[in-house]
Formats: C-alpha cells, sequence, structure tokens
C-alpha cells in the first residue's frame, strides 16, 4: 500500500493500573502528568515506548496507568529521522488507548467518568 507507514505496532499492553480512592466526589479538576520513556533494542530496529500517566483529582482519587507498546521500523535504512519517526507517532498510536482506559478507570461508583482531553502529541513532545 502506497500510504502504509514504516512504524509497525507489533504489541500494545497495559503494564500498570491503579486507582486509590482519597476521598468523595469533588469539584476539583483532574489533574495529569504524563512521563513517556522510550527505548531502543541496538541490534535491531525495535524500540519499547512507555507511557506513564498519573491523574489526581483533589481529595477524591488518584490513579496510575502505564501503556507499553513495542515497535519496529520497516526499511529503517530509508528513514533519515527515526527519533521524530518513533516519538511523535508511537506516541499519537498509542494516545487512544490511554484516554480510554482513563474513562473506564475513572467510571466507579460515585465518580464523574473522566474524559481524558485530546492532546497535540507534536507540541508535547517538543
Amino acid at each position: 500500500m502506497e500510504y502504509e507507514s514504516n512504524l509497525i505496532l507489533r504489541h500494545l499492553v497495559f503494564d500498570t493500573i491503579e486507582f486509590k480512592r482519597t476521598g468523595f466526589k469533588s469539584e476539583s479538576e483532574v489533574k495529569y502528568n504524563l512521563e513517556i520513556h522510550i527505548s531502543r533494542e541496538h541490534a535491531k530496529e525495535r524500540y519499547k515506548v512507555t507511557l506513564d500517566l498519573n491523574g489526581e483529582k483533589e481529595k477524591e482519587y488518584n490513579f496510575r496507568i502505564a501503556l507499553i507498546g513495542y515497535f519496529e521500523i520497516k526499511n529503517a535504512k530509508e528513514i533519515i529521522d527515526k527519533e521524530s519517526l518513533i516519538y511523535q507517532n508511537a506516541v499519537a498510536i498509542m494516545m487512544p488507548y490511554l484516554r480510554s482506559e482513563v474513562t473506564l478507570l475513572t467510571a466507579q461508583p460515585e465518580t464523574d467518568s473522566v474524559v481524558m482531553p485530546v492532546l497535540n502529541v507534536s507540541k508535547m513532545i517538543k
């Protein structure tokens, strides 16, 4: 296919899913802290991308979700900027899964289910 990406997602797994209640329903906003970790298997063009999201709704709950994607680059010798391909595209591919899990995790009794905002991955990476 002419528009097929050179970035291939081989596996996607949730490594950590935690929810800790700290109180009852509150009017506070959910605050997020997202960390992105990328490692490379040097012998091959394989990458492990981890999105580690911590969320807190003050006086109501805390949560943590770690999502790991295992990627490969096809035709790697032809790709000039592999770093951008991984940082921007891998994170963009993984974000909908992370957002969906936030919604599922916060759909608990006595909480309002949270829909995490869509993030501009390009801006976030810079």
